[in-house]
């Protein structure tokens, strides 16, 4: 059983500040802000959203196939994925424009300054969905705007579930078009602060969006996640990690592992419990691995 994975396939650099966003900004001068933040580390590493979630799915044994666009740059993003086995067919190489970039400057608290170009991103919605008998799951992950649209009504018109995850991209989209989305998807998976603007927008609380779909996911950071069905909360407790070392990516490796469980028939307190799990691994570690998950030790119902 295969998911698509619509979303950005991206080269993340990474940097670490080593002291507090907040003791370099003074509230009082922010109408002329000029900060700089010396970076003693730096990596890159491969990202964007549709990469992350088809690596943590396919480390623990399912079948992502993402879709998403690449540029001139991006040869080397594509071989990474085939030495892992991901199925690159959804993947579409442009030759006049650089795969997506993301500029990602992290403090000692582990609060994140983001920069993102998205070049090739931005040409997504060239790329279709149709049915195929072997496709039964997929997730529309930030990407380019036109391509979320576009792939929304698609999987509607495949007859295949999804699950909403607008992500960074949720500001571009106005009241109507959330509300549009959170109709046509099966599932609804953001962060607590994600899920504020959602219900802002929509004008829906929490509790109604939930009424629309199969299960709203609702990620708390440290707290674990809340799951939403019909309006009742359920508290999925977190996983403590044994080492806070990077936070980036986490939030795409639960989405990985959710997918994971939706493939499976979980219950959806289980899938949010795996997800979880799999957040607390991934942000004990830096940068991706090829750790193998027991993620069959997760059985809360």
């Amino acid at each position: 059983m295969a998911s698509i994975i619509c979303g950005s396939l991206a080269f993340d650099t990474i940097m670490n500040f080593e002291g507090r966003f907040a003791e370099q900004i003074l509230p009082d001068q922010l109408h002329i802000l000029n900060v700089s933040f010396l970076v003693p580390a730096l990596r890159r590493d491969f990202g964007g959203c549709a990469g992350n979630i088809a690596y943590s799915l396919k480390m623990l044994g399912g079948d992502p196939l993402p879709m998403a666009t690449i540029g001139l740059d991006g040869d080397g993003y594509l071989e990474r994925l085939k030495s892992l086995g991901i199925d690159c067919g959804f993947v579409r190489r442009l030759e006049d424009a650089y795969t997506a970039q993301a500029m990602i400057i992290t403090d000692q608290d582990n609060n994140q300054i983001n920069g993102f170009h998205p070049g090739a991103m931005a040409h997504a919605h060239l790329n279709v969905i149709s049915a195929r008998s072997d496709i039964k799951l997929g997730i529309i992950a930030p990407d380019g705007r036109d391509a979320m649209l576009q792939h929304a009504e698609q999987f509607v018109a495949a007859d295949i579930p999804f699950v909403f995850d607008p992500g960074q991209q949720l500001p571009r989209f106005d009241g109507s078009e959330l509300r549009k989305f959170v109709e046509q998807a099966s599932w609804v998976t953001v962060n607590d602060y994600e899920g504020k603007m959602l219900s802002d927008r929509t004008g829906w609380s929490t509790e109604e969006i939930s009424r629309r779909v199969r299960g709203l996911f609702v990620t708390i950071g440290a707290e674990g996640s809340e799951v939403w069905v019909d309006g009742i909360k359920t508290l999925v407790p977190p996983v403590k990690a044994h080492a806070v070392v990077d936070p980036t990516g986490c939030g795409d490796a639960y989405r990985g592992a959710l997918l994971f469980g939706l493939e499976r028939g979980w219950s959806l307190t289980r899938c949010a419990a795996a997800g979880n799990y799999i957040g607390s691994v991934k942000i004990a570690q830096r940068g991706p691995q090829n750790y193998q998950l027991d993620v069959n030790r997760v059985t809360a119902e």
